[in-house]
C-alpha cells in the first residue's frame, strides 16, 4: 500500500496543523546534520524537521502537501527515484518518514547518495511495530501492511552503503502526530482529523478502522484499556521503533 501524489491530494487536507515537528526529534536531526550548509529534503511533505537557519531545496511530488507549506519558493515538485540535480549538488539529503511511500526503494536511496556525501534518514523498523497498542490491540494489519511496504533498517543500511543507527524515543506529549505519537494520549486516535494525519490508517478500509476504534473507544471508557497499558502510564518517552539513520561517504583509501 504506497502513498502517491493523488492519494494526498485525499488524506492531505489538515497535514501541516497535525504534523508539527516535535522538537526533541528536531534537535536530534540538527545534530545529525553537523555543519552541512546545503540540504535537500526529499519527499519533504509539507516541511517537517527542514532547519530554517540553512540553505533547504525541498523535493515533493503532491501538490496538496506542497500547498501547505509556509513557503514554496524553494520546492522542486519531482519524485526521489529522479532528483533533478547534479551529483554532489548538497551537503546533505534527508528524507523524513517518507521511505514507505516512495515507487522504487533503492532507486531512490541511490539518488540520495548521489546528491550529497551526508545523508540522514528518520523512518522506523516494521519488524518492532507489534510493540504499539494500537497495531498489537486493534489494528494488528498495519503489521502485515508495514512488513511489506516498509524496508527492515537492515536492508537500509546496506542501501545507503552502511549507516549509524540510533534509537528515537517518541515523548508522551509529541507534537509530531505520526502513528505512534499518541501512545499515551488514546483517546486522539478517536478524532477523525487525527487519524486522517496518518497514512496507514487513513489508507484502511474505513469499516475496519470504524470498528477498532469503536473497541478502543469501550475500553477507554471501561478502563480495560488502562488497566492493560498501565506500565506505560508512568512513562515520558518510549521507544516505539523509530530511528534515525546517518550515512557518510566513506573516504577512499
Amino acid at each position: 500500500m504506497k502513498s502517491t501524489p493523488a492519494t494526498y491530494q485525499v488524506i492531505g487536507e489538515g497535514y501541516a496543523g497535525r504534523r508539527v515537528p516535535d522538537p526533541r526529534i528536531a534537535a536530534r536531526i540538527r545534530s545529525a546534520l553537523g555543519t552541512a550548509r546545503r540540504i535537500c529534503n526529499v519527499g519533504a511533505g509539507a516541511g517537517s524537521y527542514e532547519p530554517g537557519d540553512r540553505e533547504v531545496i525541498a523535493v515533493e511530488p503532491s501538490p496538496a502537501m506542497i500547498a501547505q507549506r509556509a513557503s514554496r519558493q524553494r520546492v522542486v515538485r519531482a519524485r526521489a527515484e529522479a532528483l533533478p540535480f547534479t551529483d554532489r549538488a548538497f551537503d546533505a539529503a534527508t528524507a523524513f518518514l517518507t521511505l514507505h511511500h516512495w515507487e522504487d526503494l533503492a532507486a531512490g536511496l541511490a539518488e540520495l547518495r548521489r546528491v550529497a556525501p551526508l545523508r540522514v534518514v528518520f523512518t522506523f523498523d516494521p519488524e518492532r511495530q507489534i510493540d504499539l497498542w494500537l497495531v498489537r490491540d486493534y489494528l494488528p494489519v498495519i503489521q502485515e501492511i508495514e512488513l511489506v511496504r516498509s524496508p527492515t533498517i537492515a536492508t537500509l543500511c546496506d542501501m545507503l552503503g552502511g549507516a549509524e543507527v540510533s534509537v528515537v524515543p517518541i515523548p508522551w506529549d509529541c507534537s509530531d502526530g505520526f502513528q505512534a505519537a499518541y501512545w499515551r494520549r488514546p483517546e486522539r486516535y478517536l478524532d477523525a482529523r487525527v487519524r486522517a494525519s496518518i497514512s496507514t490508517l487513513a489508507l484502511l478500509p474505513q469499516t475496519m478502522v470504524d470498528d477498532a476504534m469503536k473497541r478502543l473507544a469501550a475500553d477507554l471508557a471501561s478502563g480495560a484499556w488502562a488497566e492493560r497499558n498501565a506500565e506505560l502510564l508512568a512513562r515520558d518517552e518510549m521507544d516505539f521503533a523509530y530511528r534515525l539513520l546517518v550515512s557518510r561517504e566513506r573516504r577512499r583509501s
